[in-house]
């Protein structure tokens, strides 16, 4: 079994992403400007990278026997996982933290403290979601078994309440890709043969899986049980609390991009080709949140710019907020979406309406209605 391609429409409006790549790539040269990393983005680094090592070292040097000092430490361990998963693992493994290959990869594999898998998450989220954003059989980002995220997906009586349990599992999101999805997708993707095409031996990724998991439980895990002298299950619910926090703020911040009332949701034809041109059907499944926020920005690694982002990945989230202007403007003079909440709030009611409306079926019912 083999993942089958899809095939955009390349002959609408060629001259939109045309001019707007030329209009990007203007800004950067004369203005002298490397589209990657800057001295912003190494403060940041450090900055998030503390908030995660140092409150581990205190849990690691015996230091910590007040039960509320512990989770206090697991909190802002959870707030680091965060921060480093938003600001710096993200632009690393899409190659623009740095010009340098090496230091892409470096940053990049931060996300194995993550719990996760380096490889896995290029696989899912560079070629499956970058690649096939809201296109249901080929995004990841949009297949979950206990939740349905598109229209096209079969409705169960599960979803009739995902709206409730939906905060509570993302919350479990991190948990999740550390004790079992890891394992799960790299079995995929060999099956479909996305492991291959991307010069990976499956069996070298699998041992390779396997000890990143074992030394990670041996540092989060084994030796905080070892080392601190409070009650075992304090320590392993100080564990889960750090994963709850990291998992529900990643899950908020990347779900309000695309799963929203405003969004379109696609499948392919029998050729396996969708209607629109790459660079239009990003912004027609991509929406940007609170982007006068400045301190909101720049905590989540300008993710709150996911059209500039989706329309150009190779460049660092530190300068998504100058280009968003000109993204903007290209955009309505080629009458082409460009979807915005002017609050974080606002985008979060949006996505939990539209993931209430898909759970209870009135999304299909309002789908019915537009093609009578």
């Amino acid at each position: 079994m083999k993942m089958q391609s899809v095939r955009f429409n390349t002959k609408e409006s060629p001259e939109f992403f045309r001019e707007l790549r030329m209009r990007v790539n203007n800004y950067f040269t004369e203005n002298k400007v490397s589209p990657k990393g800057n001295g912003t983005m190494v403060f940041k680094s450090i900055f998030m990278i503390c908030l995660y090592f140092v409150p581990l070292g205190f849990l690691l040097s015996g230091l910590i026997t007040s039960t509320w000092a512990m989770f206090g430490i697991w909190t802002l361990m959870g707030l680091g996982m965060a921060g480093i998963g938003l600001s710096i693992m993200h632009d690393a493994n899409h190659g623009s933290y740095s010009e340098k290959r090496t230091i892409n990869y470096l940053m990049g594999y931060l996300v194995n403290f993550l719990g996760a898998f380096h490889v896995n998450w290029i696989l899912q989220h560079n070629v499956q979601h970058h690649s096939f954003t809201n296109i249901d059989g080929h995004d990841g980002d949009i297949e979950n078994a206990f939740f349905r995220f598109a229209p096209q997906q079969p409705r169960k009586k599960l979803f009739r309440y995902q709206i409730y349990y939906a905060p509570f599992l993302y919350g479990l999101m991190t948990f999740f890709w550390y004790t079992s999805k890891d394992f799960i997708d790299l079995f995929k993707y060999n099956k479909l043969g996305l492991l291959k095409k991307r010069g990976y031996k499956f069996k070298n990724q699998l041992t390779h899986l396997i000890i990143n998991k074992v030394w990670y439980t041996i540092l989060t895990l084994v030796l905080p049980l070892i080392i601190l002298d409070l009650p075992w299950w304090q320590v392993i619910l100080g564990f889960l609390l750090m994963h709850y926090i990291s998992g529900l703020i990643l899950a908020l911040i990347f779900q309000p991009a695309h799963v929203l009332e405003e969004t379109s949701f696609y499948v392919t034809d029998d050729n396996g080709s969708v209607e629109n041109n790459w660079a239009i059907h990003q912004m027609k499944t991509t929406a940007n949140f609170a982007n006068r926020s400045r301190w909101f920005s720049w905590l989540i690694g300008g993710l709150n710019f996911q059209i500039e982002h989706h329309l150009f990945p190779n460049i660092c989230h530190v300068h998504y907020n100058k280009i968003s202007k000109i993204v903007r403007e290209t955009a309505a003079e080629f009458n082409v979406p460009y979807y915005h909440h002017k609050t974080f709030g606002k985008a979060l009611s949006s996505h939990f309406k539209l993931l209430n409306a898909l759970g209870t079926g009135k999304y299909d019912l309002e789908l019915a209605r537009t093609k009578q």
